[in-house]
């Protein structure tokens, strides 16, 4: 009897360390690398200009549904900050900039960037425009307080290249470095107006009222998108990529008012 118990016991340990070796094995394959190299649990950080907050959000979104809910972390700042971030060697896998000149200083830290959409500043008030602004000179009339960007910044530079083209010299009360800063202090009666992007604009619903001027529509911002070089998730960065560029990303960047790719 002993030696039955012995033999059992021998078998027994036998067929445990079988199974156990065998739950390594499939352990060890659930948490490999997809093809490619790509790890199943990867996620994706994205940096985005801050006019592009709302419609970023959305698609990110979208991107996490059809994408096995892969996280999606995003960074929303100025172009310049961005690029400022991704030069100290911030951690980022995609990157998109309101306009080419702020891309270009990131050389060959992008891989092919390409243009995704395009924007425009448009003019801002308090809801029912109480100072009565009816065209960009009126921002520069006595007793208006006006914002717009730094010129450090797309948003600054489109508006400082409209005030070359139209000759009028916009004095504002503050210079802001994100296009957000400029909506937020329209939104909180900080000042009667403001130079902000038309998705921006859109975004803010009532809390705004929108002056449009043919002398803003004439300078368009386009918005290039890329994946960042030394990105670990290559290959996943380039699927938020080409969603971006493609019909579905198209479909979302126009309900939020962005102009098509030039």
């Amino acid at each position: 009897m002993g030696r039955r118990r012995s033999t059992t016991s021998v078998r027994l340990s036998e067929s445990l360390g079988v199974v156990f070796a065998a739950a390594l094995v499939l352990a060890g394959c659930s948490t490999s690398g997809t093809e490619g190299g790509q790890d199943d649990e990867a996620g994706l950080t994205v940096f985005a200009a801050a006019s592009l907050k709302n419609s970023f959000t959305a698609l990110a979104d979208e991107f996490s549904e059809t994408h096995g809910g892969v996280d999606v972390s995003l960074n929303f700042d100025g172009s310049q900050a961005l690029v400022t971030q991704i030069e100290q060697g911030a951690d980022a896998d995609v990157v998109a900039t309101a306009d080419e000149k702020s891309m270009a200083k990131l050389g060959e830290k992008v891989a092919d960037p390409q243009i995704f959409a395009t924007n425009v500043l448009t003019i801002v008030t308090a809801p029912g425009n109480p100072k009565n602004i009816r065209t960009l000179a009126d921002v520069t009339k006595d007793g208006v307080t006006t914002v717009i960007c730094s010129v450090s910044v797309p948003c600054g530079s489109a508006a400082a290249l409209v005030e070359k083209n139209t000759g009028i010299d916009i004095k504002p009360v503050s210079e802001e470095t994100a296009v957000t800063g400029v909506l937020s202090k329209v939104q909180t009666g900080q000042a009667d107006a403001g130079l902000v992007y038309v998705t921006d604009a859109v975004g803010a619903g009532d809390s705004v009222t929108t002056v449009a001027d043919p002398a803003l529509a004439a300078v368009v911002n386009a918005y290039p998108i890329g994946t960042v070089a030394e990105s670990e998730n290559a290959p996943l960065a380039q699927q938020f990529v080409d969603m971006v560029t493609g019909a579905q990303g198209a479909a979302v960047l126009e309900r939020m008012g962005f102009g098509p790719a030039t």
